[in-house]
């Protein structure tokens, strides 16, 4: 089974700041995200990129994004969100991810030039995945929709 940093969140065996999870995937904050608010939503089960993610996972990990792109849009009060993926190249972690970023008209995100930041404590971080986490279970529909 291989192991990397995100099945170690997943397993509980690493900390993060988790927004939801549930037997087909986990959100949890970027810790170096390009906006506050920037999630990451990753399989459960491991898959290196979208290709290896058994075709049965695809749709229910999707919507899994689906959710959390609108709750992060809600929760940040942000005019849109930016979703994206890397397979292999610019793969920083080698377990796919989604990043779902919150993003508003001029705010500096140009192109694929991606200045980071940092959350300025544990405290901050927890606000930024507790806010996420509430606009998603007040969501309709979806299987993140509800609360657990």
């Amino acid at each position: 089974m291989s192991t990397d940093l995100f099945c170690e969140i997943v397993a509980g065996e690493r900390p993060a700041f988790v927004v939801r999870a549930d037997e087909v995937a986990v959100s949890f904050l970027d810790a170096r995200p390009l906006f506050k608010g920037h999630v990451l939503v990753v399989p459960r089960r491991h898959a290196e990129t979208l290709a290896d993610l058994p075709l049965p996972d695809v749709g229910p990990f999707f919507e899994r994004v689906q959710a959390v792109a609108r709750a992060v849009e809600e929760a940040m009060e942000a005019a849109g969100t930016f979703v994206a993926m890397n397979n292999h190249v610019s793969q920083s972690v080698p377990h796919l991810h989604v990043h779902v970023v919150p993003r508003n008209r001029k705010d500096g995100l140009r192109g694929f030039f991606w200045p980071r930041t940092r959350y300025d404590s544990d405290e901050e971080a927890r606000s930024y995945a507790d806010a996420v986490a509430k606009a998603l279970a007040q969501g309709q529909g979806g299987p993140w929709g509800s609360p657990e």
